[in-house]
């Protein structure tokens, strides 16, 4: 794109780039590098007959990639700087399904956020309930690609938020 083009939704302008590093260890068991000095490396594994469950796989950093960036997503709108400890649960499912050629693929999300009184009495709730999914790079970036549900219910099960 020359300088003087503006860009479209079809190009989108890079924001931000980082690289993570992968290493195959032994069998399918693969150690994830992050690019924070202070993130700890992670070992992924696949589940038999392939490999040992020695460490999540793919699809369940995908289904919690989703989860934790809605939940970041929610206590931001609602606290921006300081969110209550221990005011939030998440939990993400993922359903996998056969397409045509019988090859494995998620098929659909569903994450439920489970909020504490300390968010649900939050002046701001009624209006970030209804707003946060927009703000959440991981789950916006997949839906163009597997539908996610997503849910917001307070610790007694009551659903506050559905979209689908």
């Amino acid at each position: 794109m020359a300088d003087n083009q503006v860009p479209t939704a079809a190009e989108p302008i890079e924001q931000g780039r980082f690289t993570i590093h992968l290493e195959q260890q032994e069998g399918y068991q693969i150690n994830v590098r992050f690019d924070w000095k202070r993130a700890a490396d992670l070992l992924t594994d696949e589940p038999p007959p392939l490999g040992e469950t020695a460490g999540p796989n793919a699809s369940r950093l995908l289904a919690a990639a989703a989860a934790n960036c809605l939940s970041a997503s929610l206590l931001h709108c609602l606290f921006k700087e300081e969110p209550p400890d221990g005011s939030l649960r998440a939990e993400a499912t993922c359903i996998l399904v056969r397409n045509a050629k019988k090859r494995l693929r998620i098929g659909r999300m569903e994450v439920r956020l489970i909020a504490a009184g300390a968010l649900t009495d939050s002046k701001r709730f009624e209006r970030c309930k209804d707003l946060f999914e927009d703000f959440c790079v991981v789950s916006a970036s997949i839906r163009d690609g597997i539908p996610i549900a997503v849910e917001v219910c307070d610790e007694a099960g009551t659903l506050l938020h559905r979209s689908d």
